[in-house]
């Protein structure tokens, strides 16, 4: 047996499905996926078995136009991804079709795409007409030459698995990077910070957009087989703390037991969830909090 493994960036705008066709990939949520855009943080790698191949997925933050410093390091980011990466996936929305950021995005893989395979993916396909979608897939492929175009739907898993048979055939011939039952290669701590976030920003929709951030402080494995997670949500000024509490702290605790399930059931297991709120004006300009997120701090300088 041939073991194959390489690495696969998915690239795209901001909510153009990227975190929503991985977690479809690897068969397991390891990426925060809600419809807020900029979301994804991290690089976050989830792993897929397909075959004898080993496809390692970097999810990239969604590129768009960086004004802060968090927004600087999270596209510096995204592109350090497709240059690491054996295969790129360009996804492109089909409703919104060629916008100005994915002509930017178009333009600027001529210089960083150079002899990588580069795929076309067009996500949400349920959501145009054929000839639309026909004229779409043209226009792209005069503008780029892509290796290889799939129409797809990610949430509903339509053409995910042709994509992921065509990746895992186009790895390089390497042993596995990875165990076999590993399926993302961030921490726990991080994974379930992550969940936790998510979980504020459904909740708080356009309250809090960005001005908060989630670190598992402590993580206790107890005799019972369950455990005991301590976190502390990061907010930026005292009114924010506030929201986040919620009347007689109501909002917390929806906060809590949601994150608490769904890290229940991606673990398998018990877990006890403790979430404390602190104000932290500059959480924004700590290089601390970048690295807890996977990203590099001196990427923010402008």
């Amino acid at each position: 047996m041939t073991q194959r493994a390489g690495f696969a960036a998915l690239i795209g705008e901001p909510n153009a499905g990227k975190s929503t066709l991985l977690n479809r990939m690897v068969g397991a949520k390891v990426s925060i996926v809600t419809h807020k855009v900029q979301t994804t943080r991290a690089r976050i790698r989830g792993v897929a078995i397909e075959g004898d191949s080993q496809i390692v997925f970097v999810d990239t933050p969604g590129l768009f136009q960086p004004k802060r410093r968090l927004d600087r390091a999270m596209v510096a980011a995204a592109w350090g991804g497709v240059a690491d990466a054996d295969v790129v996936v360009l996804m492109i929305e089909a409703h919104r079709g060629v916008t100005k950021g994915v002509e930017a995005i178009l333009e600027r893989l001529e210089d960083v795409g150079t002899g990588r395979t580069v795929a076309l993916a067009i996500n949400k396909i349920d959501r145009v007409e054929a000839p639309v979608l026909l004229g779409l897939t043209k226009d792209l492929n005069e503008r780029f030459s892509f290796a290889e175009t799939f129409l797809i739907s990610a949430e509903k898993g339509h053409g995910t698995d042709d994509l992921r048979k065509w990746l895992a055939d186009r790895m390089p011939e390497e042993p596995w990077l990875y165990p076999e039952d590993q399926i993302a290669d961030l921490p726990m701590r991080m994974i379930a910070a992550e969940m936790t976030r998510e979980k504020l920003t459904l909740r708080l929709h356009q309250e809090l957009p960005y001005q908060l951030t989630v670190e598992t402080e402590n993580w206790e494995e107890r005799k019972d087989g369950s455990c005991k997670v301590d976190q502390i949500i990061y907010v930026m000024r005292d009114g924010h703390k506030g929201i986040v509490l919620g009347n007689r702290g109501e909002t917390i605790k929806a906060i809590s037991k949601a994150a608490r399930e769904e890290l229940a059931e991606f673990l398998g297991r018990n877990v006890h969830l403790f979430l404390q709120v602190k104000v932290r004006p500059n959480w924004l300009e700590e290089s601390e909090r970048y690295s807890e997120m996977g990203l590099d701090f001196k990427d923010g300088n402008s």
